[in-house]
């Protein structure tokens, strides 16, 4: 039996990535890199957009053949009803299953009130060494295992990797709620670990990998490189390229 694309995981871009860009040249680019999948942070697509502009952008990614996975990361700071309502009408509209979000604690019961009631999903982000609220993937699940299923994770390799976590552990420990992931490198496994192309780092990417077939993830696996903001094409082609070429040496 032939084997699926990229071993059965979705493979694409976090378009922080391409901050520097419009969304017209972030589409193209992530086309170029022969990846079909996107998640928009709003520098793509601001929050505060007209329903005209969010349908415009939706009509753009899907008339270019890409599958819009979600938006974030999204800081959720306004404990109010209303606030937090705007960002899931926003996503709503825009055909966002799911939401990349760093909430504000106090707000999460009013999160996975609206998460049910829209029918979308939360993957709460960390990141890392500084981040009071959600330092690590573990942290989170603490706070949302008793909640809502729409309640879950976004895993960011490289800040985990930061606080010396081991990362498949944490992949195998939040599997059950973990809905996104953000794939990088770094160069060492300390706070002080910078970006590098993966590959060129220190964290051990087929294994992770093999968890993440292991487990059937079913998420983005979202390349989110920090590097280059200015021209990060060739170090995103190489990191996609290292990641597709390790799928390929699983059995």
């Amino acid at each position: 039996m032939e084997r699926p694309p990229w071993h059965g995981l979705k493979v694409g871009v976090a378009s922080y990535s391409l901050r520097k860009f419009s969304l017209d040249q972030a589409i193209q680019m992530v086309k170029v890199l022969g990846l079909k999948y996107i998640t928009l942070k709003d520098i793509h697509l601001p929050l505060n957009s007209s329903n005209t502009e969010i349908e415009s952008a939706k009509k753009k990614i899907e008339s270019q053949g890409l599958k819009l996975m979600g938006g974030g990361v999204i800081y959720i700071n306004d404990g109010t009803e209303l606030g937090v309502t705007k960002i899931f009408e926003y996503a709503k509209m825009a055909g966002m299953p799911l939401i990349v979000a760093s909430p504000d604690p106090a707000c999460l019961p009013m999160v996975e009130k609206l998460a049910k009631q829209f029918d979308i999903y939360v993957a709460i982000h960390n990141h890392g060494p500084g981040d009071k609220r959600y330092p690590s993937p573990i942290d989170v699940l603490k706070l949302i295992q008793k909640m809502d299923k729409h309640m879950g994770i976004c895993m960011d390799l490289g800040h985990t990797v930061r606080l010396g976590e081991d990362p498949v552990k944490t992949i195998d420990a939040c599997a059950e709620r973990l809905y996104d992931f953000h794939i990088k490198d770094i160069s060492e496994a300390k706070p002080s670990g910078k970006p590098v192309i993966i590959g060129r780092g220190v964290i051990d990417i087929p294994a992770v990998l093999r968890e993440l077939v292991k487990i059937k993830f079913e998420g983005h696996v979202a390349l989110e490189y920090e590097l280059d903001e200015d021209s990060p094409l060739v170090g995103m082609a190489e990191s996609i390229g290292y990641i597709h070429g390790v799928l390929d040496t699983i059995d």
